[in-house]
């Protein structure tokens, strides 16, 4: 057969492609965004899991944070797994899962593993994989299938299954889980211990109240006297945010208090690896509201980190706070401007 003089060319060019592409799939990282439904492989109809997961990746080591929205709320956890580059899977143990009988999310729950492959095309990159249990288990805690796409670009394109049926349809406290109204606030940002107490925004706890008032003016007067670090500025869509905290290190023994506008909302309280979710209505009077850390011991190894995520229903931000015996680490809140 007789080929044209510009075939061979071609045909050397088109393989040059393929395996230039297949190069740059195999070595392509798994860090990003993650968003996908995971459902319960039993016979009959049962509630599905709407899952996300955001990771990081060094090397072999990923880690990052898992959630999911069941019936009536939302969980997150910090996670830590494994990442097999050649084989592009995934390996994460022991996510706390709500049992799928449960009422509500804050049941009782199931510790399973996940193992996931990624998959990646020219359209679109997917990771199918299974949320798996002890064997014994198998029958109380059946394995959960999921499909997990990667959103290229989350700001701008949120995976429409998260972004309309979850954030805004979904997106309610836990009762473990801290509910602040701003409104409350004088416009005055300089607030002395006594003024705060007075000014105390309304807040709904159940595990975490606030101290008494001798203690709180105790603890705003430790506070004032600290230097205050801006850690970050960021811009958010809503006027209501969803302010997750988790120890991203060793769990230590960290403990912290919670202050919003100079005001004291959470107090003495541990961070995990468990999120704490406090969720925060922002005062409009204010060109910034202020989530500032106070670190009321070191735990085990200092200073006191922690990674506070900034949800606002349609983008996350992430920032790793550090605050010491004489610093607090805040963020500034803003308001985008329409």
């Amino acid at each position: 057969m007789n080929f044209s003089p510009t075939f061979k060319p071609m045909r050397i060019f088109l393989f040059s492609l393929t395996i230039l592409f297949s190069l740059e799939l195999a070595g392509q990282t798994i860090a990003g965004s993650w968003y996908g439904k995971a459902d319960i492989l039993l016979s009959g109809q049962h509630n599905n899991y709407l899952t996300e997961l955001i990771i990081k990746q060094k090397g072999n080591e990923i880690e990052g944070i898992f959630g999911y929205y069941f019936k009536n709320g939302y969980q997150s956890v910090f996670v830590r797994g494994k990442y097999d580059k050649k084989n592009r899977v995934v390996e994460i143990n022991d996510l706390p899962i709500t049992y799928f009988r449960e009422a509500s999310i804050d049941g009782v729950n199931c510790y399973m593993d996940f193992v996931g492959t990624m998959i990646a095309s020219q359209v679109k990159t997917t990771m199918n994989g299974y949320f798996t249990t002890n064997p014994k288990y198998r029958y109380t805690c059946p394995e959960l299938k999921v499909t997990y796409t990667l959103d290229t670009n989350e700001e701008k394109q949120q995976d429409e299954i998260i972004k309309t049926s979850v954030s805004r349809k979904l997106w309610q406290p836990m009762p473990q889980d801290v509910v602040v109204n701003s409104a409350p606030f004088v416009p005055d940002t300089t607030v002395t211990a006594s003024a705060a107490v007075a000014v105390k925004p309304e807040i709904q706890s159940e595990l975490t109240p606030l101290p008494e008032e001798k203690k709180a003016q105790e603890l705003i007067v430790s506070f004032e006297k600290r230097e205050n670090v801006i850690s970050k500025v960021i811009e958010v869509n809503s006027d209501s945010v969803r302010i997750s905290l988790y120890d991203n290190g060793d769990i230590d023994g960290d403990t912290i208090s919670i202050f919003l506008n100079k005001v004291p909302v959470l107090a003495s309280q541990e961070i995990t690896s468990q999120a704490l979710n406090i969720y925060v209505h922002l005062d409009s009077k204010k060109e910034f509201n202020e989530v500032t850390m106070y670190a009321d011991n070191l735990g085990k190894i200092p200073p006191n980190t922690a990674l506070m995520v900034v949800n606002d229903g349609e983008i996350r931000h992430e920032i790793y706070l550090s605050s010491s015996l004489t610093q607090n680490a805040t963020v500034r809140i803003k308001r985008k401007k329409r």
